[in-house]
């Protein structure tokens, strides 16, 4: 894994007792059509299903995809953490659902920021060298 999706996050609930539930947030690795990668210090084992919030911070309204489920299929552990693949239940990319939408509004708006970060990275440097 390299580094964490700028401003994307998931939240989740989980069970504390017979009534308490804690809310857990957890950042993203990876995210695409198909499913994410998260990684937090909550147990999941592959079979798992979670069902996440994803939450894009945006400078005006965040994007939110609210009760996305999905299908915890790989567990890695790092340091104190764990690295999990989820699998996306139901979505497809030609789905119109007002969920699949949120989820192509979210992996547009990472790309975009992906590529400026990598603009960004490889630009600079280079035209500081010319003035010397």
């Amino acid at each position: 894994m390299n580094e964490a999706l700028p401003d994307l996050i998931a939240r989740f609930r989980i069970k504390r007792g017979l009534f308490r539930r804690e809310t857990v947030e957890a950042r993203l690795f990876e995210f695409d059509n198909f499913g994410c990668v998260m990684k937090t210090d909550k147990v999941f084992n592959p079979g798992d299903t979670v069902i996440i919030d994803l939450i894009m911070d945006m400078p005006f309204e965040n994007i939110q995809a609210e009760g996305v489920s999905g299908l915890v299929t790989e567990r890695r552990k790092h340091c104190s953490n764990f690295f999990y693949s989820i699998d996306f239940f139901e979505f497809t990319d030609s789905g119109n659902s007002p969920l699949a939408e949120k989820l192509r509004r979210i992996r547009d708006v990472v790309n975009k920021k992906k590529s400026l970060k990598s603009r960004r990275s490889s630009g600079p440097a280079s035209g500081l060298q010319q003035t010397a």
